[in-house]
């Protein structure tokens, strides 16, 4: 299976010529951010191996020759999407058990061994061309087929998940948004330094530069910037759910229209999510709130969508009056390194005894550092085995005192070096800056209105 993955890789060296030109094409983050706001609402099709069990999260041995859609025909699917309104379709090509639905060279655990055996991302992507509609694909690096979960990563999982990320991303057009899930979640617990985020980032925007990357697991990071992904994402079902009043950042809101994500024997005569509140209670204020709605549609076991939700996705197109979508502010770029603060010894100025240093870093944004209510000159300090090289801070407030002004300094070279100074931060705010090298960082807190806390501080070296 290793040589398989190698082989690849170097077969697809080729691309890299192919990806030269397609940075010469490469849009602005921010312009194909308001480019997907603008799309408002597309259908996410949860169509895999699960489709044929009954349940979401299949038995991950479970044969290929389960997956034999009779009557397959993507175009229904297309015509039904249009029929909503919606602009863009998101094909689940690989889903938590690791079957590929499409024609893959890195396993055999796929559509070409099933009695199919027909490339079912080749055929959505070309139905929902062929209807004016955009093309995003859906990708899990959860992987419990492969054994790619949590105490089991090597190696050759990160070359299959890149090596497969490759063919979807070379093989099949534009594809306006790669949508990854099962990363970084509380239930995959696959960290982005498992499978190192950067590296796949770059990886995609190096074969498709306007081809957005989104987690669907990033809602754990606090709504006011952009941690792991291009679009802030919330799975209602998970009950993340976006703030309408107050949002202001890229956003993708998901649901079913079903009660589940993959088809069910019960769909076909059960009720559905009512046509007209989705329109009413999630099309429009979420496109209001520069949020993109996608709403998924499962096909049956002969792939094909069934009648009720046919009608329904009618029913939708009819009630929903398209009104104008907001432009967005200015906000700061993906953080998307490794944080190499993460768990570093910490100091501190005197502390809440409950509240101590050690929340400031702890990878969680629940907890946090406090100071004492006694002290006048606050100060918050991360200490590295070793001087480390780094050209990004973020700083995430925590509590609820604001923090008028603070300097951050970092020490090289036997002394305190300032890298900035910060007056009236945002709750979260980003400091980007040319690559320096120091054994510590620390924050000096000059001016705030009562005991100052820090939820999070975070320190990385950013590939530029």
């Amino acid at each position: 299976m290793l040589n398989r993955f190698f082989t690849l890789l170097i077969l697809l060296i080729p691309i890299a010529a192919q990806s030269q030109t397609a940075v010469k094409n490469a849009k602005p983050l921010s312009q194909l951010q308001q480019e997907f706001i603008d799309l408002r609402f597309g259908m996410f099709i949860h169509y895999n191996i699960p489709t044929y069990m009954d349940q979401d999260w299949p038995d991950p041995d479970a044969s290929p020759a389960m997956f034999n859609p009779t009557k397959l025909d993507c175009n229904q699917w297309a015509k039904a999407a249009k029929s909503a309104g919606m602009s863009y379709g998101c094909l689940t090509t690989k889903h938590h058990s690791g079957f590929c639905i499409w024609d893959t060279k890195t396993t055999d655990y796929s559509v070409m061994n099933s009695p199919l055996k027909r490339d079912v991302v080749k055929e959505y992507a070309e139905s929902f061309r062929a209807n004016g509609l955009k093309v995003m694909l859906y990708y899990s690096i959860l992987d419990t087929h492969h054994k790619l979960r949590p105490g089991h990563i090597e190696k050759k999982h990160v070359d299959m998940v890149k090596a497969q990320l490759t063919e979807l991303l070379t093989k099949y057009g534009e594809i306006s948004a790669l949508i990854i899930d099962g990363w970084d979640a509380p239930w995959s617990r696959i960290s982005y330094d498992d499978v190192p985020f950067e590296e796949i980032y770059t990886l995609v925007k190096t074969l498709q530069p306007n081809c957005l990357l989104m987690d669907l697991n990033a809602a754990k990071y606090p709504k006011e910037a952009l941690y792991y992904t291009d679009i802030k994402s919330y799975e209602q079902g998970a009950g993340q759910h976006i703030s309408k009043e107050t949002n202001q950042l890229p956003a993708l809101s998901c649901l079913p229209i079903n009660s589940a994500w993959f088809w069910k024997k019960s769909f076909p005569n059960s009720p559905m999510k009512n046509p007209v509140d989705l329109v009413n209670n999630n099309l429009v204020p979420f496109n209001q709130a520069y949020c993109n709605f996608i709403l998924n549609v499962a096909p049956n076991r002969d792939g094909l969508i069934d009648d009720n939700a046919l009608k329904a996705l009618e029913q939708m197109g009819n009630t929903w009056k398209k009104g104008n979508v907001p432009k967005l502010g200015k906000f700061d770029a993906p953080i998307i390194s490794s944080n190499i603060a993460k768990h570093q010894p910490t100091n501190s100025s005197w502390s809440e005894d409950m509240d101590i240093m050690d929340f400031a870093n702890d990878d969680s944004f629940t907890t946090s550092w406090k100071s004492n209510k006694e002290v006048k000159s606050t100060w918050f300090e991360i200490d590295f085995d070793q001087d480390k090289s780094f050209n990004m801070i973020t700083i995430a407030q925590g509590g609820n005192a604001v923090i008028k002004k603070y300097r951050v300094e970092y020490f090289g070279n036997g002394s305190w070096k300032s890298i900035q100074t910060v007056e009236n931060p945002e709750k979260i705010k980003t400091l980007r800056f040319d690559r320096v090298w120091g054994g510590k960082v620390r924050i000096m807190i000059d001016e705030f209105t009562a005991a100052p806390a820090l939820a999070e501080v975070g320190v990385y070296n950013e590939r530029r």
